[in-house]
């Protein structure tokens, strides 16, 4: 029963239990997906049947991987598949243990609030919104929120944290910004602002059919 329910694994070299970030961020992108998928047919089209399967299916995959194991979590073991041919890159459980259990609350209050009361309001839009920011961080950048709060709570230095982000070090030139960087990224904001002022009313206008091969029903006589 201990080799089923374990959270994190012994790797030699290593003097705690960790975990394969980049199958976490796989499950985490596959997550993200899905959530945000639901959340925008709600915001479309006024459905919200995929986002409450959506939660059963988030909330159960993360009650596996704090209460059984991540090994047995689905989303991580389709994100294993991803990424096998992948080098590992370890980091340690306990922290991530934390930031997951921040997730089974939000996901049990969206489960109560959205499937069992069948209710929505700002709370359930702020949590998904919560739940969209900490997916998207850990896939695209590989860095997680909760995490953050994790030596906060236990008064510990976190181990093995993705990318060496623990380890106080000086960054390497490649990693350093310049301020002329720093100014191209204003610059391009100003852009994208300015070109929503200038092109809003041709941007809204709705496309034509180039080819002619939208069909159009024809009226019933």
């Amino acid at each position: 029963m201990s080799k089923i329910i374990k959270f994190g694994e012994d790797v030699p070299g290593y003097n705690i239990p960790v975990l394969n970030e980049r199958e976490i961020r796989a499950a985490a992108g596959i997550l993200f997906l899905m959530m945000f998928i639901t959340i925008v047919t709600v915001v479309t089209k006024g459905n919200f049947t995929p986002l409450k399967y959506a939660v059963v299916i988030f909330l159960t995959d993360i009650l596996i991987r704090v209460l059984v194991s991540p090994r047995y979590a689905p989303s991580l073991i389709i994100g294993r598949l991803i990424v096998r041919n992948q080098t590992p890159e370890y980091v340690g459980a306990k922290q991530k243990k934390f930031a997951w259990i921040i997730g089974i609350i939000l996901a049990l209050t969206m489960f109560i609030l959205l499937v069992v009361v069948n209710s929505y309001s700002p709370i359930t839009g702020l949590i998904c919104l919560i739940c969209l920011i900490f997916l998207f961080f850990e896939s695209a950048f590989g860095i997680c929120l909760g995490c953050k709060f994790y030596s906060l709570v236990y008064k510990e230095k976190a181990q093995y944290c993705p990318g060496e982000v623990c380890e106080v070090k000086d960054r390497q030139p490649i990693q350093k910004t310049s301020w002329t960087q720093v100014l191209i990224v204003l610059a391009f904001t100003a852009y994208i602002v300015l070109t929503i002022v200038l092109f809003k009313d041709s941007f809204s206008k709705k496309p034509f059919d180039l080819f002619g091969l939208e069909t159009h029903e024809q009226p019933v006589k």
